[in-house]
């Protein structure tokens, strides 16, 4: 796939870059994005929520009334989950939601969101460009120039740029991310992908 490179007014170069078939023209899997979403989404999961069980809740511990013939059911303590106030009875305990995907796995679910945006032509390649202070106006002038889209765009750059990166922290809708940082998650959720020139250089090297 053949892509013409955008300087940061939205005219063209006049370079153009093949993207590599490896990369972005591999046949999607969909279930290993599923598990490699999933995986990134369970991560960002605290697992701090827990409950008191009837061991833990501050109750007397005296028997409410006989064992028998007392017409009802038997009971030992306040501290029953029926009871208004009682422990909660199989409640979440602090855990850990992480769980483990081999970097085959992780790798293909990466090269199936990449070719998916290539094949509904969601990618914009830029010049490499630089900002002298951190202007937010200026970057979404950038975007507009090269007609990236207005939704949820995903900007990757080859190595990290802190100007360019406080330009898009107050911008809901864009996201800046390195070549080291890029994701499965970031890529799905991204309507359009802007890649500075040279990232993906940078992605068909890392193929083995």
């Amino acid at each position: 796939m053949e892509l013409s490179v955008y300087k940061i007014d939205g005219s063209l170069s006049g370079k153009k870059v093949v993207l590599d078939e490896k990369v972005f023209g591999v046949e999607p899997n969909d279930h290993v994005i599923y598990l490699d979403v999933l995986q990134y989404l369970a991560a960002q999961r605290q697992g701090t929520s827990r409950t008191k069980d009837r061991s833990e809740v501050a109750y007397s511990t005296k028997k409410l009334g006989r064992q028998k013939g007392g017409g009802g059911a038997r009971h030992g303590s306040l501290k029953a989950g029926i009871f208004v106030g009682g422990g909660n009875i199989h409640g979440p305990k602090p855990r850990d939601y992480r769980f483990k995907l081999n970097k085959k796995v992780k790798q293909l679910a990466r090269l199936s969101a990449l070719s998916y945006k290539a094949k509904n032509e969601a990618i914009t390649i830029v010049e490499p460009f630089t900002m002298e202070a951190p202007k937010t106006k200026e970057l979404l002038t950038i975007l507009a120039n090269i007609k990236a889209g207005d939704r949820k765009v995903l900007v990757v750059l080859p190595e990290g740029s802190n100007n360019i990166f406080l330009s898009s922290r107050n911008l809901p809708e864009v996201k800046v991310i390195t070549v080291d940082e890029i994701n499965t998650y970031a890529l799905m959720n991204a309507q359009s992908l802007v890649l500075v020139d040279g990232v993906q250089d940078i992605l068909a090297a890392r193929v083995k």
